[in-house]
């Protein structure tokens, strides 16, 4: 068997942040979700089921949570220091594949979201 790629995700992960170029989304905040998928090489940890072998989720979010904390007006500089911070917390990925949307954004429209993807790699 041969792993042509693997990847370390995070679905939908909720957050209520101050991001946003109107003062009330800075004052009141708003709610968000992201979701990101890192390119890893799993190949180790497949074979030996150690969790030191591979790149820990719950410490990747913990990443995702310290930016989300950062308020910005632009949803794009959040995505980007996400991303930024993958990279420097993680050397061993490769890749990031990032979504960050806002649940209810300010544009008179029922909706789902809207947001921002990106697509990184190192």
């Amino acid at each position: 068997m041969r792993i042509e790629r693997s990847y370390i995700f995070l679905r939908d992960v909720y957050f209520h942040a101050f991001h946003g170029v109107m003062p009330q989304e800075r004052e009141v905040g708003g709610d968000f979700a992201v979701s990101l998928r890192v390119a890893v090489d799993m190949e180790s940890a497949v074979r030996d089921d150690i969790i030191e072998l591979t790149l820990d989720y719950s410490t990747l979010y913990e990443v995702v949570k310290r930016e989300m904390e950062q308020p910005s007006m632009l949803l794009e500089h959040v995505a980007g220091r996400i991303g930024q911070a993958v990279f420097s917390s993680f050397p061993q990925v490769t890749a990031v594949d990032l979504e960050l949307t806002k649940l209810n954004p300010p544009m008179g429209a029922d909706s789902k979201g809207a947001g921002v993807e990106l697509h990184l790699v190192r």
